[in-house]
């Protein structure tokens, strides 16, 4: 297995490091078998208030994926790998806690934004320190089965989430989708959609739903 640990030389960043004080980060992860480049390429699109830093999972898929990924899910039998090893995406989450600790730990307002793995990542980093953050958007991604010490407090907290997917998404499982549909709900002050024809991917309508619920967070900000 892959050293679980962000490489910091290849973070995307937007603003340079004299650039970044007293501004609000907006962490991007990406999905499985992408890159940082992925949604950083996104960036022009987001509001110009945010540091943005795109980071590079720690892990690579097996050839022929290409990228790099969060957990593996090569050996998943049925689409089940959060129901049978949520650990995984707990070890990912802890990995991106650990970047943020050495590259922003002074940072006070952190928002997350993932695709997929990387959406499904950002969701557990909420619940581990839900403190943290002050908002995630999570496209196409999911709530990972299972409890964890802190949910409650997630719950009571409520940190603002967007979710939004694709309704002819086939790549998560539905399981997942009816998990997330029923947990989100119940420990984030919750909004979002669901895209008909969109399928595992990001469309302009959704971009421009995002767009206003980050104008959002920054007016709450």
């Amino acid at each position: 297995m892959d050293d679980l640990r962000i490489d910091p030389d290849v973070v995307l960043w937007s603003a340079p490091d004299s650039d970044r004080a007293d501004r609000p980060l907006l962490v991007l992860l990406h999905g499985y078998g992408a890159d940082e480049k992925d949604l950083f390429a996104l960036a022009p699109f987001l509001p110009d208030d945010f540091v943005v830093a795109a980071v590079r999972a720690p892990q690579t898929p097996p050839w022929p994926t290409p990228g790099h990924s969060w957990y593996p899910i090569e050996d998943v039998i049925d689409g089940d790998l959060a129901g049978r090893d949520p650990g995984r995406v707990t070890a990912a989450a802890s990995t991106l806690l650990e970047w943020l600790d050495a590259a922003a730990d002074d940072a006070q307002k952190i928002g997350l934004f993932g695709f997929s793995q990387g959406a499904s990542v950002a969701i557990q980093a909420l619940r581990l320190q839900p403190e943290r953050f002050a908002f995630a958007v999570n496209l196409s991604g999911y709530a990972t089965p299972g409890d964890l010490p802190r949910d409650a407090e997630l719950a009571a907290a409520g940190v603002p989430v967007f979710w939004g997917r694709g309704a002819r998404d086939d790549v998560i499982p539905p399981a997942l989708v009816e998990h997330t549909a029923q947990w989100l709900p119940a420990h984030s002050d919750l909004s979002g959609r669901v895209y008909p024809g969109l399928t595992h991917s990001v469309s302009e309508d959704e971009l421009a739903d995002v767009r206003v619920f980050l104008d959002k967070r920054l007016a709450a900000l």
